[in-house]
């Protein structure tokens, strides 16, 4: 289901608690309301959607995927660069990203799995896991 997304900082600063199986239905809500904005988003945290939950979506050249509980367990290549936020108003804003990253998530079996991203999907997949830290740019 396509849900509202959430403006305030306040609430998108509150760090996410970790996600379980109970929790599939958000996973489907973010990729619906992600796809919904797919113009002018490539990627969302459940906390856009009023969920303080461990959970992203993130378009990887075309292919929709949807995290439970990702963590960045290596990364390389730290480079500066600006980016903008749905949730967030106003013009882009600077931030510190890695060009390459290993993450460690769980899919929609809650199976774990790691995986290597490069490039823009890295940087989607960075902005992402920092909502889920409370962190915005």
């Amino acid at each position: 289901m396509v849900k509202e997304l959430v403006h305030d900082p306040m609430f998108l600063g509150i760090k996410s608690k970790p996600a379980s199986k109970e929790d599939v239905l958000i996973g489907q809500d973010l990729l619906d309301t992600l796809m919904s904005h797919r113009e002018t988003c490539v990627g969302m945290a459940a906390n856009m959607i009023g969920v303080t939950k461990r959970v992203i979506a993130f378009c990887d050249n075309g292919k929709y995927t949807v995290m439970y509980n990702p963590e960045i367990v290596g990364k390389s290549g730290e480079f500066q660069t600006e980016e903008g936020c749905l949730s967030l108003l106003g013009a882009p804003r600077a931030a510190v990203r890695y060009k390459t990253i290993r993450v460690k998530y769980q899919d929609n079996s809650f199976a774990w799995k790691t995986s290597v991203y490069t490039g823009f999907t890295a940087q989607i997949i960075q902005h992402e896991i920092d909502h889920c830290n409370g962190i915005l740019i």
